[in-house]
């Protein structure tokens, strides 16, 4: 298995953090330093990113995020279990209206590398965008597109094949491991 490979399986959608595990703005400045050197449609770079990692304003970005849409009776994390940092993920419209996937392309980056650095998080598209808006001061001209949540994961996730009933949904069992389905390498082929 290659390193890449290796990287990727411990890449998971982590929704639990030791919140006491501070990260420094200097490691989030370092992750987005890696996201702004990343391919950009037509070089446009439009992305602009808005940095948390004080609790008081980690506060102020949680509650306008969903957390695990098909934990139906889960609100997300509790106190002590919540991200320790933030990066927030805009659009520039002054610079481009088309981003393609630009967004999603400095989203894995990042979390690529926070993975290597002991780290995980969670990439967020479910957002009360104009509440995220009025609690950061973002300007109108920035599109909010993702957060990611990041911390010292505290949860166990694990990666398991799709059942017979196809259901991609994931799920928590009785110790609170968290199991994902993932399709098989013969479904998502063709020919």
């Amino acid at each position: 298995m290659s390193a890449l490979h290796e990287l990727v399986l411990r890449n998971r959608s982590y929704r639990r953090f030791d919140e006491s595990h501070a990260i420094s703005r200097d490691t989030l400045m370092e992750l987005v330093d890696l996201a702004r050197i990343t391919a950009s449609a037509a070089n446009r770079q439009p992305l602009k990113y808005v940095l948390s990692c004080d609790p008081k304003r980690n506060a102020a970005i949680f509650p306008h995020l969903a957390w695990a849409g098909y934990l139906k009776d889960w609100s997300g994390p509790a106190p002590g279990e919540r991200p320790s940092a933030y990066i927030a993920i805009l659009v520039d419209q002054n610079i481009a209206k088309e981003w393609w996937c630009d967004d999603g392309i400095a989203a894995q980056t990042m979390l690529l590398e926070a993975t290597r650095r002991g780290l995980g998080g969670c990439m967020i598209g479910a957002i009360q965008k104009e509440k995220l808006r009025q609690a950061l001061e973002i300007p109108d001209n920035l599109l909010i597109r993702l957060v990611l949540a990041l911390g010292k994961p505290a949860e166990t996730v694990v990666l398991e094949n799709v059942g017979p009933d196809g259901d991609i949904r994931y799920w928590r069992d009785d110790q609170g491991v968290h199991h994902v389905p993932k399709r098989s390498l013969d479904e998502i082929v063709l020919g």
